[in-house]
């Protein structure tokens, strides 16, 4: 059953991606394909996130090319907190609850949906972060302030990166400055 979707085009580079948010057994599943281009490559990478009733995630998979090179990552997250990716641990990223896929604005709705902050609050969230186009996993300390009902505050990097994001009652964002907004090509 089908709880949410979204169509986002890409500002920064030529693109598209969609989004499904559906429930699932014991939790949620958060569903997309993008497409773009990144540095004269086209790219394709369909995404699944498993998270559980509250917003944790319990793992994720990622498919496609970038180029000539196929993509094909799965990452699981154990009872205790411990990641691991294609397998391998990955203990740099224990204890993150939330995985970010660096190429995608679909998984900021998981710390909002999970923290469901009122305006005015604010929240440090540890992600695990899937770099692109490396697709490793490292720590991404983030801070996520609520300016209204529709505006997040979103900070990483120690405040080096901050950008304003709207969203929508399904905790989709709508609008990330320069790099996404919701709609199809222009």
């Amino acid at each position: 059953m089908s709880l949410a979707t979204i169509l986002w085009r890409r500002l920064d580079l030529p693109g598209v991606e969609s989004a499904r948010l559906e429930r699932a057994e014991g939790g949620w599943t958060l569903a997309g394909a993008a497409v773009f281009t990144h540095e004269a490559r086209l790219c394709r990478l369909y995404y699944e996130v498993r998270c559980d009733a509250v917003w944790r995630t319990t793992g994720a998979r990622v498919a496609g090319f970038v180029g000539d090179d196929a993509v094909d990552v799965a990452i699981e997250v154990d009872g205790s907190g411990g990641w691991t990716l294609n397998g391998r641990p990955c203990p740099q990223v224990d204890g993150c609850v939330d995985v970010d896929l660096n190429f995608s604005p679909s998984t900021n709705l998981l710390p909002i949906r999970r923290l469901a902050l009122a305006v005015g609050q604010e929240a440090e969230v540890r992600a695990a972060w899937l770099r692109f186009p490396s697709f490793t996993l490292e720590p991404l300390p983030q801070l996520y302030r609520r300016l209204s009902d529709d505006t997040y505050r979103y900070e990483s990097a120690g405040g080096a990166f901050v950008r304003d994001l709207t969203v929508n009652g399904d905790g989709f964002v709508t609008r990330y400055p320069g790099f996404f907004e919701e709609g199809g090509a222009p």
